[in-house]
This record gives C-alpha cells, sequence and structure tokens, in this order.
C-alpha cells in the first residue's frame, strides 16, 4: 500500500468517525427532545382529564413533521389526535374520548389502576390496528383505577428514520470527499518524494559525481530529505573520490618496490656469476625493499581499518600507551624519548592510540638527528605533543603533512610510506579529536593529537593500575 492511500485511508476513516459521532450525537438530541415534547403533551393532557376537562380529546396533538411532509393528507390531525381511557381497578377500560382506538392493558398498567400510589406513572409503546402510540398510565389512588392517555407517534419515528437516512447519507458524503481530498493532498506532498525515490533508483555509484542535486523547494521535512540527499550525494562522491585516489597511490608506491624487487630476482639468476659484494649488496637490497613494501601493506591496512576498527573502547592509561611506544622507539633507532606531563586515563581503542603515538615517534626521529638531544612527548589534558629538533616545517607543507601518502620535498630520500602521519589523523577523528603540526620556536617541529574532552575519565580507572603496573615493567626489562 503506498503512502497516497494510505493518506486517503486516514482522511476518510477520521472524517468517518468524526461525521459518525456528530451524526449520533445529534440524531440522540433530536430523538430526546421529540420524544420529551410527547411526554410533556401526555402529562398535560392526563392532568385536564383529571380535572375534568375531556375538551383536550378533541383537538390535535403538535405536529412533529414540518408542513412540507405531511404525506398524510386529510388523514394527519386525525392520527395526531390524543386517545384516552380509564382502568378500573379490575382491569376495565372505558373510553374518554379522542381517536376511536382501545389500548391494550398490560399487567403493568393493570398494577398501577390496582394498587399504585396516585401520581404513579408508567410509559411504554404499543402498535394498534398497525399504527405504533406512546402511552402514558397513571395511577388515580384511592381503589380509582388509573388514566391511560396515548398519542400516534408514527410520524415522529418517520421523521427520526428520515433523519437517521439523511445523517447517514451525509457520513458517506464526508467520507468520499475526505478520501479524495486525502488523496489530493498526498499526490501533493508525496510528489517531491516519488522524484527523490526515482533519482535514488536511477544513481549509478561509477557516476555518482556527476549526478545532479535535487532542487530543495520549501523549508518542510521533504525539503530537509531533499537537502540531506544531497549531502550524502555529496560524502558519496567525496568517498568515492577518496578511495580512487587511494588505489592510485597505493598502487604508485607498490610499483617502485615491486619493480625493484622484479629487477633484482632477474639479477639473482646470475648470482653465481656476481662477486662476493655484489652479492652482499644483491642480498641487501631485497631485504631492504621486502622490508619496505611489507612496512606499506601493513600501513594501507592500518589506513583503511583506522575509522572502523573492531577493536572495543576501553579506559586506556595513555602514559603506558607513551611508554610502551618510547620503548619500542628507542630499541629500534637508539633515540632518547623523554616523556613530560600529567597521567590521563581516556576512553579509546588501545591499539589505535599506540599506533598513532608511535606514528608520531618514528617521524620525529626520522627528522631530528640530533644525538644529544631527546625528542620530547608532552602529555596533557588537551592531549599529546610530540616535539624535535629538526628541520621544522615548511609553509606549502603544513596544510597536507596528514594527507595519505604526502611526502615532503625534505622526506624523499628517507625511508616511510607516506602513511604515518595519515594514521595519526585518523586515529585522533576515531577519538573525537583533530591531528595538528606546528613550527617550534627555536627550531624543530612539535606534531600531535587531541582527544574529546568527554573521553578524559577519573584516574581511579581501576584499568590504569594495571596498565601503569605494565609500563614500569616494560620500562624495567
Amino acid at each position: 500500500m503506498n503512502l497516497r492511500t494510505r493518506f486517503a485511508l486516514a482522511f476518510a476513516a477520521i472524517a468517518a468517525v468524526v461525521a459518525g459521532l456528530v451524526g449520533l450525537l445529534s440524531y440522540n438530541a433530536a430523538a430526546d427532545r421529540i420524544t420529551s415534547e410527547l411526554d410533556r403533551t401526555l402529562r398535560t393532557a392526563t392532568t385536564a382529564l383529571e380535572n375534568g376537562q375531556d375538551g383536550v380529546l378533541a383537538a390535535p396533538a403538535p405536529a412533529t413533521q414540518p408542513e412540507g411532509r405531511r404525506e398524510r393528507g386529510d388523514r394527519f390531525d386525525e392520527q395526531r389526535q390524543l386517545v384516552a381511557q380509564s382502568v378500573t381497578p379490575g382491569g376495565v377500560a372505558t373510553s374518554l374520548g379522542g381517536r376511536d382506538v382501545a389500548l391494550p392493558i398490560s399487567a403493568a398498567t393493570r398494577t398501577l389502576a390496582a394498587d399504585a400510589d396516585a401520581g404513579t406513572t408508567g410509559i411504554s409503546e404499543v402498535e394498534v390496528g398497525g399504527d405504533s402510540y406512546r402511552v402514558l398510565a397513571t395511577a388515580l389512588g384511592n381503589n380509582r383505577g388509573a388514566l391511560q392517555v396515548g398519542v400516534d407517534i408514527d410520524d415522529t419515528n418517520s421523521v427520526l428514520g428520515g433523519m437517521a437516512n439523511e445523517i447517514a447519507w451525509a457520513s458517506v458524503a464526508v467520507l468520499l470527499v475526505a478520501a479524495g481530498a486525502g488523496w489530493l493532498l498526498a499526490r501533493r506532498i508525496t510528489a517531491r518524494l516519488a522524484r527523490l525515490a526515482r533519482q535514488a533508483e536511477h544513481i549509478d555509484v561509477d557516476g555518482i559525481g556527476d549526478a545532479q542535486p535535487l532542487p530543495v523547494e520549501g523549508r518542510d521535512e521533504v525539503a530537509r530529505l531533499s537537502t540531506s540527499f544531497n549531502t550524502m550525494l555529496g560524502r558519496l562522491a567525496a568517498s568515492r573520490d577518496a578511495q580512487e585516489r587511494l588505489v592510485q597511490d597505493a598502487a604508485h608506491e607498490l610499483r617502485t618496490p615491486l619493480t625493484s624487487l622484479r629487477t633484482n630476482a632477474s639479477v639473482l639468476g646470475r648470482y653465481s656469476e656476481l662477486s662476493a659484494d655484489a652479492r652482499t649488496r644483491l642480498v641487501a637490497d631485497v631485504q631492504g625493499e621486502t622490508r619496505e613494501l611489507s612496512q606499506l601493506v601493513e600501513e594501507l591496512v592500518a589506513l583503511a581499518l583506522a575509522r572502523r576498527s573492531d577493536e572495543p573502547e576501553q579506559p586506556v592509561d595513555l602514559a603506558g600507551v607513551v611508554h610502551r611506544a618510547a620503548q619500542l622507539v628507542h630499541r629500534r633507532t637508539g633515540r632518547d624519548i623523554q616523556v613530560e606531563g600529567d597521567t590521563a586515563v581516556v576512553r579509546g581503542q588501545r591499539q589505535g592510540l599506540e599506533r598513532a603515538v608511535g606514528n608520531l615517534l618514528e617521524n620525529a626521529a626520522k627528522f631530528d638527528r640530533s644525538t644529544t638531544t631527546a625528542i620530547t612527548v608532552h602529555l596533557g589534558r588537551d592531549g599529546l605533543v610530540v616535539t624535535d629538533r629538526g628541520p621544522g616545517i615548511a609553509a606549502a607543507d603544513a596544510e597536507r603533512i596528514f594527507d595519505r601518502f604526502y611526502r615532503s620535498d625534505t622526506a624523499r630520500g628517507l625511508p616511510g610510506s607516506g602513511l604515518g602521519l595519515a594514521i595519526v589523523s585518523d586515529v585522533a577523528t576515531a577519538h573525537g579529536g583533530i591531528a595538528f603540526a606546528r613550527n617550534r620556536a627555536g627550531g624543530g617541529a612539535e606534531l600531535g593529537f587531541s582527544i574529546d574532552p568527554q573521553r578524559f575519565l577519573p584516574a581511579s580507572e581501576p584499568d590504569r593500575d594495571a596498565d601503569s603496573s605494565t609500563s614500569a615493567a616494560i620500562e624495567e626489562t
């Protein structure tokens, strides 16, 4: 069932309920008013008969039909004329005048006539000779019997029946009009949704960058949906472009070590003809290219999974993470690393944070060739900063230093794939922060990343002690 049909049915249902309730209330109000008027007429006639005024039976009762609806012609006044009779305590009826009709005497009327108190009444509806009558029976008391006064109600039932039919037809008409209005309104509302659906169905993933944005009309929910759809298209196009650039850049970076390995493999075919020095250089070259290729593949995998890691978040002692990364980089490079600042426990991914800190330290050790000064790591509530004494960051490199595969002119001859700092940026984003790079006053550079302040936990987290003890054990070893 489509949205237009649902709108139409909803409008029809609401209209049917409202029209039905209004009609029912109107019908009940009219029926109660007419019945009350008839009962008042019967009570007035009964009082007059008790006082000996039988002339009330000669006049017709008040009509309950308008003039234009007196379909019974000349017999209308006769049928509306009252009928009255007295009932003895023994149940014998005597006509008092009015229409020549003998009202039936029910058991309730016999009880009223026999031993009910004066003024006790009972109302019933009976059928006599094909006509319906509303009858008021009133006890006279003191063993005097009772009075029965009746009035023909066929025209009253006809009026109420006609009113019920009119209400029913009016309800049906309202239902149909409401359904039509709901369908038209739904058609107007869903026109833009249908256009949005058609465009979504014809989007080509390969050509998503060329997809035309939807026109945004108005400020309603449909307009917001169109805006969100356009934003989604833009993000999909950007993601597609980023994937294509990643594949192209990866292919470019992989081509160099693979070409070198292929060349060395062909040289290995003449291994016996090479001198000892040539063999040593060849083996070292192959090993170096293999390590570089392995590192590049690992960094590509880490970069692809940096923002979608399945690693669960947990309380992480950031100081312990830094100490472990510093120990590892020290063993690899022999550089001294000094850790400063407050300890902090954050809610995050331990392996991701360790990789980010390790990449920053590796980057600092690669550019800072000093053997007399230590690389400094500063911890604080705003994140982590690694300081080196290298050549600093050129203005042209400042905005692209965290891009994938980007390598500055000064890094062309140095080992690396250009992915380490890109991984740092992705890890920072995954923890609600940003990566930053700036020149250090007095020379060198400061690179680091921030963490969302809401991720910092109280120092009493139970995992903190275990993390710190693990860090201390690693330092002792």
